[in-house]
Parts: C-alpha cells; structure tokens; sequence
C-alpha cells in the first residue's frame, strides 16, 4: 500500500526493471542481521515497540491519505479483471496455503508454517504490480486500480482471513485482532478523511515521503526480529528448514503464476489484460503484510514475516524476468486493451494510485 504509481510520462525499461527487482530488499535483510547481531533489549526495546506503534499508524495514516476512493470505484468498468486477481489473493492463495499442511508437519516449525499461512492472506502489491505490467507492455491502468482495490480489501480480508486460517496457531493474538481497528483501520479511515486537505502535499513531496515509509517498515523489522532474538527464534530455523520454507514459497509463486495465466486465457482476456491479472494476481505486499504481522502477532512476528519476506524476494526476481521476457515479443503481439477509450480518467493517466 505504500507503493507508488509511476508517473504519466513512460519510463525507460531498464528502470522500470530497476524498480521492479527493489533493492529495498537488501536493506530490509540488513535490518534482519542488524536486529540479529544488535537487538533491542530491556528499555531500548521498549522503546524501539513504541516508534513502532507510532511508525504503523503513520503508514496508514498516510495510506489513507493516498487513496482517491472515488477515482478507485470509477474503475470497476473492468470488474472481471480484478475479480479475478481479487479470487487469486483471497481464495486462490488461502487454499494453496491449507494445502500447504499436509507437508508442513514434516518440513517447518508451526511457527513458520504460521508465517506462510499469512503470507496467504496479505493483500497484493502496488508499485511492483504497476512497473513489472509497465515493463511487460500490459495494461498499465488496470494494474493500478487492481492494486488499489486489492489493497482496500486487505484492510478487511487479512485480518478476518488470519482470524479463520490462524487463529488457534501458536502465536496469534486475537488483542492482536482486535488491535487491528485502533492501530491500522483508525489512521487508514483518518488519512481518507484528511485527503482533501492533504492530497497536494503529499503528491508534491512523493519521494522523501516514501523514504519515510520505508524507514518506518525497516523500524518495524528490526523491531520484530529484535523480539525474536530475544526469544532465541534462530534455534527454531535449520538450514534444512529455510530451504524447505524457501522451497514452499518457490511452490507457491509457481503455482498462483500458472493459475492466474491459465484463467485468464480460458476465460478469454486479451493478451494485455493477461500479463497484468498474471502479476496483479501473483504478488504480495511487503508494505502492507509486515505492518499487520506485528500487530497481530506480537513478539511472535519476527519468523511469522519470514516466508513473506523470501516470497517478496522471489516475486521480484521471477517476474522482473518474465516481464522483460515478454517485453522482448513484437509490439504487433501485444493487442490494445479491449476498451481503451472507456476506461475512467483517474485509472488512465494514474491518478487514483498511491
């Protein structure tokens, strides 16, 4: 959710591939070994877990803030497009992730089969959706407002989806759920109240803004894994058991890529709304998912977020390939959408993205 649209004007591919295969990550894995070899301890932590209270209400303060609803709704003249990457999200995924257990047993802890259950249910990504379609010359358009709407349904989805896939497993909190309304939904509804006050700062200072936001989700890491160190989370995580976790995650991916692909041939989009169901329908928000972790897991959240942190790495490495793969095929290959012209002005030129 804290991803950003790219501008109007098209970017180049190779830094529409930049942006896709997010360096961020290597920063958010320096976080985890910061929190490794350095945690917070005794008033130090306690002081770390309130920045980290205030830093989630800031993101979905400015979250909120963001989000132009109206713009969002004016976009469901495509309503089977992001019913179907909604479906892969919120069905598809969730039922992957029970499958999942029957193996689960026998490779991971319930702690990280916990993570991945929740790796199922978070919302899909916005900023990496948006440049991989770029890059893959799909329709660009949708894949905002897919990501918009994906996002908003989150707020809902995620929790009510943990409290049901999760909510006997070692480490889930329901104060956590409940906490959900005053730490994310209170400054999610306060930022959409605030918008039209706040609208223009917030596109004219874009950039040091989402340094902010990403600041604040490393806070948020190293405040979780800090927990965990303290916990001696480490002893629970073999070799042996991150590569099967690494392998799960890899399974996954492959299968919502295959899935997605498949629907949207059989039933019919053209090729441009395929590539962008095929993304929109895969990804996973880093930004919205650690956030809701740590607030619904506690102290448990530092290897709760781990499959969600080696799923994101993958997504962005498998698709940053794909889409420049597709981006290679003629341009004579890649149809027009099939109602360009019918499309809402916010979802034409970006407008309605965060």
């Amino acid at each position: 959710m804290s991803d950003t649209a790219p501008g109007t004007r098209p970017a180049s591919r190779p830094n529409r591939l930049r942006r896709a295969a997010d360096p961020y990550v290597a920063a958010l894995l320096g976080t985890v070994l910061l929190a490794t070899l350095l945690p917070a301890t005794g008033r130090g932590a306690a002081a770390a877990g309130r920045a980290a209270d205030l830093a989630i209400g800031l993101l979905f303060l400015l979250y909120g803030a963001r989000l132009s609803t109206r713009e969002a709704v004016h976009g469901l003249r495509q309503w089977k497009l992001h019913l179907l990457t909604g479906a892969s999200t919120f069905v598809l995924f969730p039922l992957l992730g029970l499958a999942a257990g029957c193996l689960a047993p026998l490779l991971l802890t319930d702690r990280l089969y916990t993570g991945l259950l929740f790796l199922c249910v978070v919302p899909s990504t916005v900023q990496s959706s948006i440049a991989l379609t770029s890059t893959a010359r799909g329709n660009v358009p949708a894949a905002i407002c897919a990501g918009t709407y994906s996002s908003l349904a989150g707020m809902a989805a995620t929790p009510l989806l943990a409290a049901w896939l999760i909510g006997s497993a070692p480490g889930f909190s329901v104060t956590g759920l409940l906490s959900i309304a005053t730490h994310l939904l209170l400054p999610f509804a306060a930022g959409q109240f605030l918008r039209p006050w706040t609208g223009a700062f917030l596109t004219r200072h874009k950039k040091p803004l989402g340094l902010l936001d990403r600041a604040s989700i490393l806070l948020v890491v190293y405040t979780a894994f800090s927990k965990g160190m303290n916990e001696g989370i480490w002893h629970q995580v073999t070799p042996a058991r991150l590569l099967a976790l690494l392998s799960l995650t890899a399974a996954l991916l492959a299968l919502a890529l295959a899935a997605t692909s498949l629907a949207a041939r059989r039933l019919g989009f053209g090729e441009a709304d395929r590539i962008t169901i095929v993304f929109c329908g895969s990804n996973k928000s880093l930004a919205t998912g650690l956030p809701m972790a740590s607030v619904l897991f506690g102290s448990s959240a530092g290897l709760v977020v781990l499959p969600l942190m080696l799923y994101h790495q993958l997504q962005l490495m498998v698709c940053a390939v794909l889409a420049a793969r597709w981006a290679r095929r003629p341009p004579t290959a890649v149809p027009t959408s099939r109602r360009p012209d019918r499309r809402p002005a916010g979802c034409r030129d970006g407008r309605g993205a965060r």
